[in-house]
């Protein structure tokens, strides 16, 4: 590949001043019924995906709460990207699927013609050497229903049948001002397009935190999809999006139920093992020099993730 040169937001950059983030490009799905080209297998799976990338810790938490972690493997990217995108450089940043040395090749190799960026997370089929999704919500959708007979069966149900149309219309609303919200407004270029989208991130923040005023769990005692999908968003506020993507109307921590409820998701078996916070500031801070040139990484804040969430 080319030399190296910094990462910009390309055709994601409106002229108005807005961050419009490409469409994912591969839409496949797994199927338990052979309706599609990929069956549920075990061993035929694979995806790559960032630590630092908060779309793609959704699927890592998904494989880790139904216990896929011997169904379907699992490589990480280095946390700095430039323009030519996710890299593998060695050691824990290995591609133990393909030995591709950027996740562009899975891109290429999947589609010839593919020009946009190549986006973590990926679901890679390793029978066919070939893309099935890399649209987040969507891949954590098949890990949590479309794999349960490689699950651990006494794994939590994070897409109940009863709350299903209640939990697609949160994830709509959460995706839209929360979890692409601290994006658009982050990478928005003029004040009023800005400041909109903070609106937004703050109203959708607001109401999670009066809903969870009377219940501990966005839709009661247990976690669900949605719960997950905001977490990697909540897990990222302070540290990144309240300094780097100026989010500086509130903390998380200022919060008296999500930050509560972040803690309590946190320490749910397993999920800490999905965070790193040094790779998700180096991640943020040395990637966008639009927003930050001299790539100071910001300290972390002084949080205690580990303190009791006493949301029982």
């Amino acid at each position: 590949m080319e030399a190296s040169t910094e990462f910009s937001l390309g055709k994601e950059s409106g002229d108005d001043g807005s961050f419009d983030r490409q469409d994912s490009a591969f839409r496949d799905w797994v199927s338990t019924d052979g309706s599609t080209p990929y069956p549920a297998e075990a061993g035929r799976y694979h995806i790559y995906a960032a630590w630092a990338c908060p779309w793609a810790q959704r699927a890592v938490i998904g494989r880790q709460l139904k216990g896929l972690e011997d169904a379907i493997g699992l490589s990480i990217v280095h946390p700095i990207r430039d323009d030519r995108g996710w890299r593998f450089t060695g050691g824990e940043y290995s591609d133990d699927a393909e030995d591709f040395d950027f996740l562009a090749e899975a891109y290429n190799e999947s589609d010839p013609e593919f020009d946009d960026r190549a986006s973590t997370p990926v679901l890679w089929d390793t029978k066919h050497a070939r893309i099935v999704n890399n649209e987040s919500g969507e891949v954590l959708r098949m890990l949590v229903t479309r794999f349960e007979e490689f699950a651990d069966p006494n794994s939590l149900d994070l897409y109940p049948e009863p709350i299903r149309a209640e939990i697609d219309e949160l994830n709509g609303r959460t995706y839209d001002l929360l979890n692409n919200g601290v994006y658009k407004a982050g990478f928005a270029t003029r004040q009023e397009v800005y400041e909109q989208e903070v609106d937004g991130v703050f109203a959708m923040l607001d109401e999670l935190d009066e809903r969870l005023g009377s219940r501990r769990f966005l839709f009661g005692e247990l976690p669900v999809e949605t719960d997950w999908r905001v977490f990697t968003t909540l897990l990222r506020f302070d540290a990144v999006y309240y300094i780097h993507f100026k989010c500086s109307r509130r903390r998380l921590v200022d919060y008296p139920n999500l930050w509560p409820y972040a803690r309590d998701l946190y320490q749910w078996p397993g999920i800490a093992e999905t965070v790193r916070f040094d790779d998700i500031r180096r991640h943020y801070y040395c990637t966008h020099p639009m927003i930050n040139p001299n790539k100071l990484v910001a300290v972390c804040p002084d949080a205690d993730w580990d303190e009791d969430p006493d949301r029982g």
